[in-house]
């Protein structure tokens, strides 16, 4: 049975209004609230810890406190959700409580909660530094996608793989799995104020995947194969799906 570390863990969601290609989006209308809020309700409904939104516009904070969840103003200038959340975590925990910190993407708007109950399932290894999700490609398409993102892993366990690298080319070559990789993480508070100070690698700047600064780094990510990919909003065409589903959920 897990231990329930509710108590130590915090959620924390960075929303940034400067989308490239979809400007203003935490306060995009979805069913008649705005996204940021359907995605703190989803992290919410997780009961895995106390759910904070980083934001970086004075409106979108009062959407967020309005809706009767906890914000925090954070800087323009991050260049990463990471860093962002980290300025986070020193402001509305200076003290150090939250052990475990989740990032969760503040454009997931049907994130399933159970997603984020099981992103924190590898952290009970204390090897771990990081926690994050895979879900096995069934479309084939998908496989060659580059924006598809890939994590090439060592099975582990069942339900388990430890990262060796992220990749958006096809990869492992020959016959079994691969896997999609879900942009979802836990931290151990040690490893995330690490990380955000260590320099920009050599194979992040070459792939565009910041996760591995900390492969490079010597730290382990380890992922828990789950069944579903949760919807990124970043186009309109995805603001439209999301407004569907969420739309027919509340029918």
């Amino acid at each position: 049975m897990a231990i329930d570390k509710s108590h130590e863990t915090i959620i924390l969601i960075p929303a940034r209004m400067a989308s490239t290609r979809l400007p203003g989006k935490p306060l995009a209308d979805i069913a008649g609230i705005p996204m940021i809020v359907h995605v703190a309700e989803r992290a919410r409904e997780s009961a895995m810890g106390r759910v904070v939104v980083a934001v970086d516009e004075a409106s979108v904070f009062d959407a967020v406190e309005q809706a009767g969840f906890e914000a925090v103003m954070t800087g323009k200038e991050h260049q990463s959700g990471s860093d962002r959340i980290h300025e986070a975590l020193q402001k509305v925990d200076p003290e150090g409580k939250a052990r475990l910190v989740v990032n969760v993407q503040g454009d997931l708007p049907t994130l399933d909660p159970a997603l984020i109950a099981a992103s924190l399932a590898p952290l009970e290894d204390p090897a771990v530094d990081i926690a994050t999700l895979a879900v096995e490609i069934t479309n084939e398409a998908e496989k060659t996608a580059s924006q598809v993102v890939k994590i090439v892993g060592s099975p582990i366990g069942p339900s388990r793989l430890r990262a060796l690298y992220f990749t958006r080319a096809t990869a492992p070559w020959g016959e079994g799995p691969l896997y999609h990789h879900i942009g979802l993480y836990t931290y151990r508070r040690a490893a995330l104020e690490r990380f955000v100070t260590l320099p920009v690698s050599t194979l992040e700047s070459r792939e565009k995947l910041e996760q591995l600064r900390a492969l490079e780094a010597g730290m382990r990510i380890d992922a828990e194969i789950v069944k579903t990919v949760p919807l990124g909003v970043d186009t309109a065409e995805d603001l439209e799906k999301a407004r569907r589903i969420l739309e027919s959920a509340r029918s």
